[in-house]
């Protein structure tokens, strides 16, 4: 496992005036939110056997597409399976608070997802949402354990790595972030900014050997 201490990550050091503050920009974007209809997110339903076949089908293609318009097409089917929590209550509250983060209302955000992650804790992209908002407020060791309850009911969240990696390079913990951006670049072939991660931190790294 990874040598961040997440669960217990409360305590984040000082990370010097040299060191660019967080910004939303830094994780992949959120899912693009599911049509409303008459006040309700319309999810479609699914067999849950049926959908978590179709969600390794989806995996396997994006780690062997040949492009990145066909890898971005792909990853925008896994988000929408990703988003869709199976409860009409949360799928609400997720669009209130992914309009809530767009009007950089962080803590009107949070208490939206605060109920989420009660209401169904199973739900990964709870997690993950909740996430994002406590590294947009800096809040990196509440962001890490959000990250590491993501990981635990969805490895494969790429979005979720990336945080992780960003997290693990503000920090200081480099050969960590090269071994979480590519296990996101694994997943997901098409993650432009990890690629990017990786080239850099590989030549810091060989820097430092010379």
């Amino acid at each position: 496992m990874l040598n961040v201490p997440l669960a217990g990550a409360q305590t984040v050091p000082d990370l010097g005036p040299e060191v660019e503050p967080p910004s939303a920009e830094d994780f992949s974007p959120l899912p693009e939110e599911l049509p409303e209809e008459g006040g309700k997110v319309v999810v479609e339903e699914a067999d849950p056997d049926a959908e978590k076949s179709r969600l390794e089908r989806l995996y396997s293609d994006l780690a062997e597409a040949k492009s990145p318009k066909e890898a971005e097409r792909i990853a925008r089917k896994i988000q929408r399976i990703w988003m869709a929590s199976g409860s009409d209550t949360v799928d609400v509250l997720m669009s209130r608070a992914g309009r809530a983060i767009q009007s950089e209302d962080p803590a009107l955000a949070l208490d939206f997802l605060d109920v989420v992650v009660t209401l169904k804790p199973s739900y990964a992209e709870g997690w993950n949402r909740r996430a994002t908002v406590h590294y947009m407020r800096e809040d990196f060791g509440k962001s890490l354990v959000d990250i590491e309850r993501t990981l635990a009911l969805e490895p494969r969240h790429w979005g979720a790595l990336s945080g992780l990696a960003i997290i693990q390079r503000r920090l200081g913990f480099e050969d960590d972030a090269l071994d979480t951006f590519r296990k996101a670049l694994d997943v997901n072939p098409g993650l432009e900014n990890a690629a990017k991660a990786i080239v850099d931190l590989e030549k810091d790294a060989e820097g430092e050997g010379v």
